[in-house]
């Protein structure tokens, strides 16, 4: 089924996992689907190959997208997600309901997949778009299903092109918190480790051919890629008291290019394209029968600008907001809305200050910030808005 409101177009198959197969912004796909699979239309190639399926990861049919599993991933009893593949959670078909405000301004549509003897969850996907806006939101849940008590987290892997790199700026950013915890784990070497760079609490998984996955335990709540579509860029909360999967990883990357042969010691794994995976995870959550767990995050497609600085709910940023003595503000960042931008200074009980108007703000269309506003003594935070969205703050004194 199809989504569009405009600005993004999001194609849904409850009939492959539940996922997002298509997310498409100004004419480019941002996600990767598997041409083996698929063909341009998105029908499957082979009719027979959709529906549920099980096996060794050799067995695995990757059509692409966006979906949702439990962690944590392994096969040595069962407190671990054995998949992919796996015939309910990943291939199993998903319920569809499509829910579109009498006015148009916006469309839910939630999927339920069956319920799963081996994890004894249901997982539920609800993907909202709204009018006018360059993001979705989505919301992740899992219920217990089964008689039992079970623990496990919420895991949403995105797969989006990989490519050599074409401009700086390329491959994944992701923000950390610094909270003296290892900034990264390593979890899967199938040829190596991805390369990383640090800049100050942004790290960078450049674009690179390698086979391998690495967790991030300081993740500090966003992921974006950047690549020939543009930037794709994803905001979730984290937890900072909750255990973690994966050595307390909150985010993780996995990459992957094509290889002659298989990887035995990853169940025969054999990758035939570029993908980027980019992965976020709930904490641990102990379910008893009828409990349920959520995640909610909002995605947001944007233009192609190099690096990113950090994510908020409704913008991001490629250059930081910074505010210096005498009152100059500058940065860029893109608003997933569109209206009226204003910068507003406040004092420590919240009170406006000074408003000052920025113009209007286009939806996924960078808003460039050089402004001066008169210095205030009682001024300790400054923001950046767009219509009701906060676009970014930043505390200047106090």
């Amino acid at each position: 089924m199809e989504v569009d409101n405009g600005l993004v177009r999001l194609v849904i198959a409850p009939a492959l996992g539940g996922r997002v197969l298509s997310a498409v912004r100004d004419g480019r796909e941002f996600l990767h689907r598997n041409p083996d699979l698929l063909d341009d239309a998105l029908n499957a190639r082979d009719p027979r190959a959709v529906g549920p399926h099980d096996g060794p990861m050799s067995a695995w049919r990757n059509w692409g997208g966006d979906k949702t599993w439990p962690a944590p991933q392994g096969w040595s009893g069962p407190g671990e997600w054995a998949g992919p593949p796996d015939p309910v959670l990943d291939s199993g078909a998903y319920t569809c309901e499509v829910d579109v405000a009498a006015d148009g301004s916006r469309a839910d549509i939630t999927l339920d997949s069956g319920d799963d003897p081996r994890t004894g969850l249901r997982l539920t996907r609800r993907i909202t778009l709204a009018a006018g806006r360059c993001d979705f939101a989505l919301r992740l849940s899992a219920q217990n299903v089964s008689a039992r008590t079970v623990r496990w987290a919420l895991w949403n892997v995105t797969q989006l092109p990989g490519h050599p790199a074409e401009r700086p700026g390329d491959g994944v950013w992701l923000g950390t918190t610094g909270s003296g915890t290892p900034d990264t784990v390593d979890l899967v070497a199938g040829t190596g480790r991805p390369r990383l760079e640090r800049h100050g609490d942004v790290l960078h998984v450049p674009a690179q051919d390698v086979v391998g996955k690495v967790g991030f335990p300081t993740a500090a709540g966003w992921i974006a890629h950047v690549g020939p579509a543009g930037t794709w860029t994803y905001h979730f909360p984290v937890d900072p008291a909750a255990p973690y999967t994966d050595d307390g990883s909150r985010a993780e990357v996995w990459m992957e290019h094509p290889l002659d042969a298989p990887l035995e010691h990853l169940g025969g794994l054999r990758p035939r394209h570029r993908v980027v995976e980019c992965e976020a995870l709930g904490p641990y959550r102990e379910l008893a029968p009828g409990d349920t767990a959520a995640l909610d995050g909002t995605v947001s497609l944007g233009p192609r600008l190099g690096a990113v600085t950090s994510v908020g709910r409704h913008a991001w940023w490629s250059e930081p907001l910074t505010y210096t003595d005498d009152g100059q503000v500058t940065g860029v960042c893109v608003p997933a809305g569109a209206g009226s931008a204003a910068l507003l200074l406040r004092d420590s009980t919240g009170r406006v200050l000074r408003r000052q108007p920025l113009g209007e703000c286009a939806a996924g269309t960078p808003l460039v910030l050089a402004v001066r506003v008169p210095a205030d003594p009682d001024a300790v935070r400054v923001e950046v808005c767009c219509g009701t969205d906060v676009l970014g703050a930043l505390v200047v004194a106090g």
